[in-house]
């Protein structure tokens, strides 16, 4: 039996509303691959330092052969990533542009689509987990979704963490000006870890991650930024790393990726010192499914059916919270887990901030 409409009863202005989604989806899908292929040849830096310039000039600023760096232009210019003159046939990046697609240290788009990137690489994994339920683990995704990912929450962590997160914890950030002992867990490549140990030298740190290749490139990076001395970085699960009498326990955006996340909850109200506070940092979302039918909900859905939620089911208990877990969801997970203050500190639009405490 099929469920197929016949032509003839089709509404065929919704049938062109769904085709015009479509051609927008499918022109993104190709551009997620150009962004990256541009991103590691330097052509958004080139265009960046050069223009305005012709394709011939920026292909020759990042060693490239011209013919098709001037498509990529083209289709860059199409989805308004990059700027056209058809007066001088010129390209440049506006200063918006340049700071999301070229800046080190601006947004960082192209690390984003790199994790979108490498979930398609996992497919044939998560396509198998989808149908048996077995689950696809972190350190089973291409190794691509690593560094996308931590160039992708980086960048927001750099926008907001120092700036404004924790200020707007009650009582922690006296506690790290003068010296406090904190733990990042599910550190990935320790960019949280070191943001907070750069602008707090009073304090230490300890990041801890199951996935040890992350732990490499995090101990990596803090030799890099030259606060290897007051971090540290060590593989362990969420619910048994060893640190105690901590002033301040961090998740950043893997509390729901993890499989049992009241066991690591109760673990953070236990490491906490009397006063302690849980910082948890997850993805911005409503409580109801339908209030994440927006562009930042598909987008975290569609992350979470790829990458969270397999993740979490192959794991023990595998409670799948999912990426758009909501509020009110995690803060029933918190009190099964002990703590009996939970507040929502600050807010970004992709971000809801809670400070936990006992």
């Amino acid at each position: 039996m099929t469920s197929s409409a016949p032509a003839a009863a089709l509404d065929h202005a919704k049938l062109e509303e769904l085709l015009g989604r479509f051609v927008n989806d499918l022109g993104a899908a190709f551009h997620a691959v150009n962004a990256v292929v541009g991103d590691r040849l330097g052509l958004y830096a080139a265009l960046a330092e050069t223009g305005p310039a012709s394709p011939e000039e920026v292909a020759a600023s990042a060693g490239c052969d011209p013919r098709p760096v001037r498509e990529w232009l083209r289709a860059q210019a199409a989805g308004g990533y990059v700027t056209y003159d058809p007066r001088s046939e010129q390209y440049s990046l506006s200063p918006e542009q340049a700071f999301a697609m070229a800046d080190p240290s601006g947004m960082s788009l192209p690390g984003a689509f790199l994790g979108a990137i490498a979930a398609a690489k996992s497919e044939p994994a998560i396509t198998e987990s989808h149908r048996t339920g077995s689950g696809v683990p972190w350190g089973r995704q291409h190794a691509d979704l690593f560094p996308g990912t931590a160039r992708f929450f980086g960048a927001s962590y750099a926008a907001g963490l120092v700036p404004s997160w924790i200020p707007a914890l009650e009582g922690v950030e006296d506690k790290l000006r003068t010296g406090a002992r904190v733990a990042d867990v599910g550190c990935g490549y320790g960019v949280s870890t070191i943001l907070m140990a750069q602008a707090y030298p009073s304090s230490s740190f300890a990041g801890f991650d199951i996935h040890e290749a992350s732990i490499e490139a995090a101990r990596e990076r803090a030799a890099a930024e030259g606060v290897s001395g007051r971090v540290t970085f060590q593989t362990a699960a969420a619910d048994a790393y060893p640190a105690r009498e901590l002033d301040l326990v961090t998740i950043f955006d893997a509390f729901h990726d993890m499989g049992d996340p009241v066991a690591a909850a109760r673990h953070a109200l236990a490491s906490l010192r009397p006063g302690g506070t849980l910082m948890l940092v997850e993805p911005r979302a409503g409580d109801r499914v339908e209030e994440n039918f927006n562009p930042v909900g598909r987008l975290f859905y569609n992350a979470s059916a790829l990458i969270c939620v397999p993740n979490s089911v192959s794991q023990e208990v595998g409670a799948a919270l999912g990426a758009q877990a909501g509020e009110a969801r995690l803060r029933e997970v918190l009190a099964e887990a002990g703590f009996t203050s939970v507040r929502r500190a600050a807010q970004t639009p992709f971000n809801m901030i809670f400070q936990a405490r006992p």
